[in-house]
C-alpha cells in the first residue's frame, strides 16, 4: 500500500464500504513495510484500512521508509517484523525519529508493534554473542537472542478478549518490574516460553510475537486500536454496524482447536 499524503484511498479497499465516509479522516503510518513486513504484517493496515472505511471514515495511508520525510499527520502506527538484516536497514532512521515516537507514544497515540518492531521498541536486545543494542524504550522489555525458535499457534486472555494469533521467533522477551504484558498465554510459547506473558502494553502502545497478520483475526483488537485513533483524529468514535461473522466463526474455532474443545 503506497503513501496517500491527499487522502486517496486505493481501489481495492474503498470498494469494499457501500457507507459514506463523512466522519473524518485517520492516518495510519506503516513503519518500514518493505524492511519490517516479512510475515505478512502488511495485511494489519490494510485491514485497518478497510475497516475504517466499513465505519464511514477516510483512511489515509502513509509507509514510511527509512530516510524519508516523517508524514505530517499520524493519528495510529503500525509496524511489523523482519530480518537482522532489515532491522539494522532502519537502526538509523529510527534513531533519528526516536524521540518524536517516545513523544508520540506518550501523547497516546495508539500503535501496533509487531515482532522485529516491538523487539525495538523495547530496552535493549542483546544478541546470541552478547552484544547489547540499544532500543527506544517505549515498552521496558529486554530480548535476547538465542538459538531456539518459538514457533506456533497462540491464544491470549488480553484486554480486549481472547486473541489468536502465530508467533514465529528466536528472541526471547522479558518485562521489566511493572511493564504490563499485552496478554497471558493460554496455548503457545509467547514472550519466552516460562513465565506465561506474551507482548507488552504501555498506554495505547502494544508489543506483540503475534503473527497471521493478527488483527484480520481479532477484529475486536482492531476496532480497540481504530477507536482511540479515531477520537484523538475526529474527536469521537462512531462505529458502524459491520458483519464479522466470518472472522469471529475463524476465530472461535481456532479457540476450540487450541483448547482442545
Amino acid at each position: 500500500m503506497s503513501d496517500l499524503p491527499t487522502g486517496g484511498l486505493p481501489g481495492d479497499v474503498a470498494a469494499l464500504a457501500d457507507v459514506p465516509a463523512d466522519k473524518g479522516e485517520v492516518h495510519l503510518v506503516h513503519l518500514y513495510p518493505r524492511e519490517m513486513s516479512i510475515y505478512g504484517d502488511l495485511g494489519n493496515t490494510r485491514c485497518l484500512a478497510a475497516r475504517l472505511r466499513w465505519h464511514g471514515y477516510t483512511p489515509v495511508v502513509h509507509d514510511h521508509h527509512p530516510g524519508a520525510p516523517w508524514p505530517s499527520r499520524a493519528d495510529l502506527l503500525l509496524g511489523g517484523g523482519g530480518q537482522d538484516s532489515g532491522q539494522v536497514r532502519v537502526q538509523d532512521d529510527l534513531a533519528e525519529h526516536a524521540d518524536r515516537l517516545r513523544g508520540l507514544a506518550a501523547d497516546g497515540v495508539p500503535m501496533l508493534m509487531i515482532c522485529g518492531m516491538y523487539q525495538l521498541l523495547g530496552e535493549a536486545f542483546i544478541t546470541v554473542d552478547g552484544r547489547r543494542l540499544p532500543g527506544l524504550g517505549v515498552l521496558d522489555v529486554t530480548t535476547r537472542g538465542n538459538a531456539t525458535r518459538m514457533i506456533g499457534p497462540v491464544l491470549l486472555d488480553t484486554d480486549f478478549g481472547p486473541v489468536v494469533g502465530y508467533e514465529n521467533h528466536s528472541g526471547s522477551t522479558v518485562l521489566g518490574e511493572g511493564q504490563q504484558p499485552f496478554g497471558r498465554v493460554r496455548h503457545g510459547m509467547g514472550n519466552n516460553g516460562a513465565d506465561g506473558t506474551e507482548g507488552a502494553r504501555t498506554g495505547n502502545v502494544v508489543g506483540s510475537y503475534l503473527h497471521g497478520p493478527v488483527l484480520p483475526a481479532n477484529p475486536g483488537l482492531a476496532d480497540g486500536l481504530l477507536a482511540v485513533a479515531a477520537r484523538r483524529a475526529t474527536g469521537e468514535w462512531a462505529p458502524a454496524e459491520v458483519d464479522d461473522s466470518l472472522a469471529h466463526e475463524a476465530h472461535q474455532r481456532q479457540v476450540r482447536r487450541l483448547l482442545g474443545r
